[in-house]
This record gives structure tokens, C-alpha cells and sequence, in this order.
């Protein structure tokens, strides 16, 4: 809690608590994006001549446990704008322009969010006639609440180079300056001036050098930092861990940054920039981070100009336009779940692969873009933007694009329409009600046409359906064929006789249509064969010929049919009705694997959402962690105040017994004085 006091020059000064600075940390949900604060603090000292950032592991000599290493050859900075950076909210950056840090809180936020305590080594040039200096400070979360310190004490020794020899700058008594120094020995992972030191040997000229210990650990006492997976690179354990995100990426090396972004560190460093000088390098325990345009990702790319405009329906400024370029992932044709738009500020990813589109089942699979916007403000952990009408008009904006990059170019990665199904056979899309291009089968008119393209029916169905025959007998004919049919059912393995209707079943495509023409010539081949059977036996042949023709029907072992024709003839009608019989299952298959990627996609839709449900619960209880931090500081001020009062009134009480106990001697003495 903020509590006034007056110091000895009569200004009133602000007291901030101990505990703030813990709260204050969990402002930064995602510890690699308090990593790319320290990075981008970093970057910004390009202007001062710096050519590269390591991030590195150490190990604490005097308890043995990891620490993190930020460096950077930047300026540097001198005792003043040391104490500048140490202080809370304090920001020189502001004022200048093109760099990334703006409220000058982001360096005590990222280290706090990161580890308990944090040592600072930083050497600056001597500029404008001054010396060059070097200075150490620590900030220590562990020293200031195992002391119970009520305030927020940030002990720091400086040096001033003279000649070739650096000797101790003091900028009040040499008392305060070793009592410092003393703290800083007492709590720092270094146990001796000489070993403080030597941490400036990396630093040449000029540059910073932060020690981050004492680093957070999770509820299993882990290290919430994983530098042990992967010996190049800084993961996170935990939830932000997906083994199997890490196996795809494996799979699909174009997506390879959508699927590990949120843990890795070497993932999320290449991409945190959308821009990077050859000039600057980033390294990452001991070797160096490829910069990285999600870009190059892309195939079927395409660039549209978004140009925001003002509440009056202006436009806020001519130059304030975003090129977003969108396209699909070159891994989309694997129908992997992978989308989002990479959303930079000042070259800063803020928002890496923002789902703007949440939709049923397959949509906006694998399209993600880029586009860098400078007109919406950050918000202080840079990790999301402020909530705006602008960021408002710029996600509809977004959603729209991908919705029209999708319904133009999403078959071409082979997905099909929900309005539209794509025949296995031919690949060509048709609709529901039927198949562009096919043509009524003889006999009927096209307006009956339509009644009969249900593929999904088997003969049986659409000739029951239908209950006509296959071919216009006569009814002298159909008397005589009456006989026969159930005879020959039985040969066709159980299939009745069907009609055109179901014939037209096998129009939708071209080998189905050809087998259909098959079946109508053997069809007219039937009704031939049954037509000679009721020809009245007037041509000559005796009774003898036919007995003997009756014979050969009776007996056991003939193969021929009711009608006098071997089944030997008409075996390739059967194996054709086998083959489309199959056809027919093929193509149920295929509906059906279909169907089974619909639902995996439903489910992984319903794992993302309770991602999301978890994730906003987490922020909850942070929210309600805090408030409960911020309760106990203020009841500890309370407490404070009201013991102080209580001290104050006793002390008061005492004073006035002993004024009345003086009072009451005095009298006394008074008294003898005048007996005498």
C-alpha cells in the first residue's frame, strides 16, 4: 500500500510495499513474453550500437541453482538513468521514437515475473566530457521481505573509470556506499566485491548484463523455465506444453511455429519481430535464433490494404494502413487445425496467430496472415491490444477476409463446400438435388430426371420403390414372362428386376453411366429372348424337338435359364451388378471417413474452447490473487498504523504521568521549602 511520509527536505514522498512488486509481476500471464520484454529492452539499444542480445543459463555458486542470463552491447547505462530503470513506472523511452518500450515499468515487471530476485551489471561510455561509469544494482524480492523491509529498497554501488583503474563513485557517504555493497554480497548469488566484478569481463566498452535468480517454480517444485529439453533453446513446463503439438511440428515443419510458439522460446523469439537487421543477432545459449517471416510459410498467397478509418469517417491518417497478407499454410493440405493472423505493432508481434474466425467444423483450416498495426495501442504487457473501436472494426475486418479467402480458395487444398459434395469418382462438386451433366435415361423425361439420382439407394430399393419393370413388355408378353421371373430373380443372386429409375442411379459419372448402357442392351437382349418364347410353335418344329427341348429343361445339372439361354451368358451382367455393388460401398466408406474427420474436428474444437474456459479461469484466480495480496497490504497497513497509534497514545499516556509526577514533586518541594 501507498502510504505519505515526509522526508528530511520537507517533500512528501510515496512509500510503495514490498508485495507490490510480486503483484505487480503477475501482470505478465506468459513467462516467454516477459522474456521479450528484456528482448526487446535490447533492441532498442540498436540506436546506441547494439549488435547483438544472449540469453544464457548460469549457475549460482553458492546454492548450486539455475539462473538466467540477459546481455546485451548496448549504451549502457550511467548511475542516473541506473536508479531511472530500477525505480517503478519511470520510462525515457517515450519521447523517442521507434522504440518498443513505452511505460517504463516492463524491465521490474518481466524480471519479477520471472525469478524472486534480480542483479543488474551495466557499463556507459563517458559521454558529453564525463567519465565512462559501471554500476550494480540489485532488486531482490527475498532481501526485502526476509528483513521485513516496508519499503522497497534497491541498494546500488557505481564506479568511475580513472585512467586505466575503476574506483568507487559515491554519491553520499562512503558508509552508504558499503553498506550496499555489503547487502548486495549478503543477498546476490556473488559472495565478494572481486567476484562482482568479474561479471564485467563479458562486457567490453559498453552493454548490460541482468542475472535473473532464485527463478519461479511450479506446483510439482519444478522450474516453471525448462532448460533441460532442449540444450539450445528455453522451454516452459506445464500447460503451455502440448506433446503432441510438438510431434506435428515434427510432422509439418511449415507449421512448426504455430505448434511450439507457446513454449519454446527459440520458437516464439524468431517470429517475435517482423523485422530484423542483419546487423543485430539474437542468440540463445550459445547459438543463434534465425529471424523468421511466417511469409514464407504461405502458398496462394494474397495481399489486400486495410486502411482504418475514424469515427467521423475520416481517415485517422493517410499513412496509418495495414498490408495484410493472407494465404494458407503450405501444410493446409494435410487439413491440420492451423490459423491465425500474426498482429505486429512498431515490428513487435503482440498478437501471434489470433483465431479472429471460430468456426463449425472445418472453416478457416489452415489460412493465417500477417499485417503490422500501428494505429491500435498495445496493452501494457504486450501480449494483447487495448480493447478499442478500432481493434473492434479491425477483427470484423479480418474475419471477413478470411471468410472470402476461404470460400474462394478452399477447394483447391481439397475441402468441399458445406453447400456442395464432391463425387469421389469424378472429383467434380455437385449438389444436393443432383449432378450437373447427367443426362435422363431413355424413357423418361427430364422432369422426371431428378426423382432419380439417389446414389446412396441400392436396385432393390429404388424397384420396390418404383414397382415397374426393366423393360415395356406387352401384356401378352408380360402374361408368359409372369412365369419365368421368379426363376430368374433367383439367378441375378436375389435382386429383382429394376427399373429406369434405378438405372439412372449410375449416370453421375462416366463409369457408372457406361455400365449402365451394359445392363439396357442385355435388358433388350432378355425381352428378346422372351418375345421368341411366346411365339406360337408354328414354324415347323416337331413334337419330338420339343419334348427333347423340354427334357434338357428338366434336367438337374443344366445351366441354362427359364428363358433357354445358358447362365453362362448373362454372367457378365451378375459381375457387373457385383462391381457397382462394391462401388457402392467404396463410396459409403468414403462418406464415412468423412464423417469421422467431422467429428475430430468437432472435438478438437470442444478441447480448444476448455483451453480457453481453463485459461480465462487461471487469469480469474490471478485476478483473485491479487486483490487478495493488495487485502493483506492494506490490512498490514492498518495494523501497522493502529499498533503506531496505540504506541503513540501509551507513550503520550506515560509522558503526561511523569509531567503529573514532576508537577506533584515540584509541589512538594515547594511545600518543604516554606516549612523551612
Amino acid at each position: 500500500a501507498d502510504t505519505s511520509q515526509t522526508n528530511p527536505s520537507g517533500l512528501e514522498h510515496v512509500r510503495v510495499h514490498p508485495k507490490f512488486l510480486h503483484s505487480n509481476a503477475t501482470s505478465h500471464k506468459w513467462a516467454l513474453g516477459a522474456l521479450a520484454e528484456l528482448l526487446d529492452n535490447s533492441l532498442d539499444e540498436v540506436r546506441n550500437g547494439a549488435t547483438f542480445v544472449n540469453i544464457d543459463m548460469l549457475e549460482n555458486s553458492k546454492d548450486k541453482t539455475r539462473m538466467l542470463l540477459v546481455e546485451d552491447n548496448g549504451g549502457g547505462m550511467d548511475p542516473d538513468k541506473m536508479r531511472q530503470c530500477m525505480s517503478l513506472g519511470y520510462s525515457a523511452k517515450s519521447q523517442v521514437a521507434n522504440t518498443i518500450g513505452q511505460y517504463g515499468n516492463g524491465f521490474k515487471t518481466s524480471t519479477m515475473r520471472l525469478g524472486a530476485d534480480v542483479l543488474v551489471f551495466s557499463r556507459s561510455r563517458g559521454k558529453e566530457g564525463k567519465r565512462p561509469t559501471q554500476s550494480i544494482g540489485m532488486l531482490s524480492y527475498t532481501f526485502l521481505r526476509s528483513t521485513g523491509k516496508e519499503d522497497i529498497v534497491v541498494p546500488m554501488i557505481d564506479y568511475e573509470k580513472n585512467g586505466l583503474n575503476w574506483t568507487r563513485k559515491l554519491r553520499s557517504t562512503f558508509a552508504d556506499w558499503n553498506t550496499s555493497l555489503q547487502t548486495i554480497i549478503t543477498w546476490s548469488p556473488y559472495g565478494t566485491e572481486a567476484e562482482l566484478l568479474e561479471q564485467f569481463s563479458s562486457i567490453k566498452e559498453q552493454g548490460t548484463r541482468v542475472i535473473i535468480y532464485n527463478l519461479w517454480e511450479d506446483d510439482q517444485g519444478d522450474l516453471e523455465l525448462d532448460f533441460d529439453a532442449d540444450v539450445n533453446d528455453i522451454q516452459l513446463r506445464g500447460g503451455n506444453r502440448d506433446e503432441k503439438n510438438i510431434e506435428m511440428a515434427k510432422r509439418f515443419p511449415n507449421s512448426k511455429h504455430f505448434l511450439t510458439y507457446r513454449h519454446s522460446l527459440r520458437s516464439y523469439a524468431s517470429i517475435l519481430y517482423l523485422r530484423l537487421s542483419d546487423a543485430f543477432q539474437i542468440f540463445l545459449r550459445g547459438k543463434e535464433i534465425e529471424h523468421h517471416n511466417i511469409v514464407t510459410d504461405m502458398m496462394l498467397k494474397k495481399e489486400v490494404t486495410y486502411r482504418p478509418v475514424a469515427t467521423n469517417g475520416l481517415p485517422k491518417d493517410s499513412n496509418m494502413v495495414a498490408d495484410v497478407t493472407i494465404g494458407f499454410v503450405k501444410d493446409a493440405k494435410f487439413h491440420i487445425d492451423v490459423q491465425g493472423f500474426n498482429v505486429y505493432h512498431r515490428n513487435r508481434l503482440i498478437k501471434p496467430f489470433w483465431r479472429v474466425w471460430t468456426a463449425a467444423g472445418s472453416g478457416g483450416r489452415g489460412v493465417i496472415g500477417v499485417l503490422e498495426a500501428n494505429f491500435i495501442e498495445p496493452a501494457h504487457d504486450k501480449q494483447d491490444f487495448e480493447r478499442t473501436t478500432l481493434l473492434a472494426r479491425l477483427e470484423a475486418r479480418l474475419i471477413q477476409m478470411q471468410k472470402d479467402y476461404w470460400s474462394g480458395n478452399a477447394h483447391r487444398i481439397g475441402y468441399v463446400g458445406a453447400r456442395s459434395f464432391r463425387s469421389p469418382e469424378t472429383g467434380r462438386e455437385n449438389s444436393p438435388e443432383g449432378s450437373p451433366g447427367a443426362q435422363p435415361s431413355p424413357g423418361h423425361s427430364g422432369k422426371d430426371y431428378p426423382k432419380q439420382r439417389n446414389a446412396g439407394k441400392s436396385y432393390s430399393a429404388s424397384s420396390k420403390k418404383s414397382g415397374k419393370t426393366s423393360t415395356p413388355f406387352s401384356c401378352q408378353q408380360a402374361e408368359k414372362s409372369a412365369r419365368t421371373k421368379r426363376s430368374a430373380g433367383s439367378i441375378l443372386h436375389g435382386l429383382p428386376d429394376t427399373s429406369d429409375d434405378s438405372d439412372s442411379e449410375f449416370v453421375n459419372t462416366p463409369s457408372l453411366s457406361s455400365k449402365s448402357h451394359i445392363l439396357n442392351a442385355h435388358r433388350k437382349y432378355f425381352q428378346n429372348e422372351n418375345t421368341s418364347l411366346a411365339t406360337p410353335a408354328s414354324n415347323g418344329t416337331t413334337e419330338k424337338e420339343r419334348s427333347i427341348t423340354k427334357s434338357q429343361l428338366a434336367e438337374p445339372n443344366a445351366r441354362s435359364n427359364v428363358d433357354g439361354h445358358s447362365i453362362d451368358d448373362h454372367e457378365p451382367v451378375i459381375k457387373q451388378l457385383r462391381d457397382e455393388n462394391a462401388s457402392l460401398k467404396e463410396r459409403l466408406l468414403i462418406v464415412e471417413e468423412a464423417t469421422s474427420q467431422e467429428l475430430v474436428m468437432e472435438r478438437d474444437k470442444v478441447k480448444s474452447l476448455t483451453e480457453r474456459l481453463e485459461d480465462l479461469q487461471r487469469q480469474l484466480d490471478t485476478a483473485n490473487k491479487e486483490q487478495e495480496a493488495l487485502i493483506d497490504i492494506f490490512s498490514e497497513e492498518r495494523s501497522r498504523r493502529d499498533e503506531e497509534e496505540e504506541n503513540l497514545r501509551q507513550k503520550l499516556k506515560e509522558a503526561s504521568n511523569t509531567i503529573q509526577e514532576l508537577l506533584l514533586e515540584k509541589s512538594n518541594a515547594g511545600r518543604k521549602g516554606q516549612k523551612v
